[in-house]
């Protein structure tokens, strides 16, 4: 477990649940930035190792041991915790992943399975430790996409339908809890996202449209901010290159975007436009 923590550090101490990808990075240095202790819980399969040099506190767990997570941020005093990045949903259908009595019970109760019942049923169990979960965007408001155009090139008439087409589609799709992302060519709808995620719902789009498909990323109607928030970077990027893909279309305000100059540098160089709309 190391050490334990200073009194003066437990002042600004935050938990941290990593998921997949450069989000949890990110967080963690602006958080250690901004003067914060970070106390990581890593996910076995999902998180980059990476991050155990950007935390002061860190430990990986299986996907199903809720309780032994829980009490890893009750033993080092922390109170307060943030979701960043994916937590991968077929971990939780692998066969040989066993889940703990708090998790099995967690499953059992819940009407579904589907991303925001889980994260919700979490959340609710993090209160009963003393645990509260917090604003996964709180230190991060300056990576929000601005609204407007952000590439040099802007949308074609096309594209800017289809992207209000598809900003249609993921809204009724992300009220139903079954993805954030959408692929639209022409007003036709070539793919949506379901468990697979962003990149693969991309690829497959892609392979459909043979070229110039919109990629549409868009908040849920309600979306909790404490998990899932829409985000982008450079491996969205170089996936849209790999599909021919030729615009994407973002939410303003709501969406984050990693590694902002290296996005748009690579938009840039692929003549990919990227819309952030209102």
């Amino acid at each position: 477990m190391g050490q334990p923590l200073s009194s003066m550090s437990r002042k600004n101490l935050l938990g941290l649940i990593a998921g997949n990808g450069k989000f949890p990075l990110l967080f963690a240095h602006e958080a250690r930035r901004q003067g914060y202790t970070i106390v990581a819980a890593g996910v076995r399969g999902d998180t980059w190792p990476l991050l155990r040099f950007l935390v002061d506190r860190y430990q990986c767990f299986r996907a199903g041991e809720l309780k032994r997570l829980f009490s890893y941020f009750v033993d080092h005093g922390v109170r307060s915790v943030l979701m960043a990045g994916q937590v991968s949903q077929k971990n939780l259908f692998d066969p040989r992943v066993r889940l703990d009595e708090e998790f099995q019970a967690l499953f059992d109760a819940i009407k579904d399975r589907r991303a925001d019942t889980i994260f919700a049923a979490v959340s609710d169990k993090l209160s009963e430790y003393g645990l509260e979960l917090l604003d996964s965007t709180f230190l991060l408001r300056q990576y929000l996409a601005p609204r407007g155009t952000l590439t040099r090139r802007g949308p074609t008439e096309v594209e800017l339908q289809d992207i209000q087409f598809g900003r249609e589609i993921a809204k009724a799709m992300g009220g139903l809890d079954v993805g954030q992302t959408v692929v639209v060519k022409e007003k036709a709808i070539v793919a949506i996202e379901a468990m697979e995620g962003t990149d693969q719902t991309i690829l497959r789009g892609g392979r459909i449209a043979r070229g110039g498909a919109v990629v549409v990323k868009m908040s849920k109607p309600k979306q909790d901010p404490r998990f899932d928030v829409p985000v982008i970077g450079t491996r969205t990027i170089k996936t849209m290159i790999r599909a021919r893909a030729a615009c994407l279309g973002i939410e303003a305000g709501k969406t984050l975007i990693l590694e902002k100059a290296r996005v748009l540098k690579l938009a840039n160089k692929a003549g990919i436009c990227l819309v952030a709309t209102p």
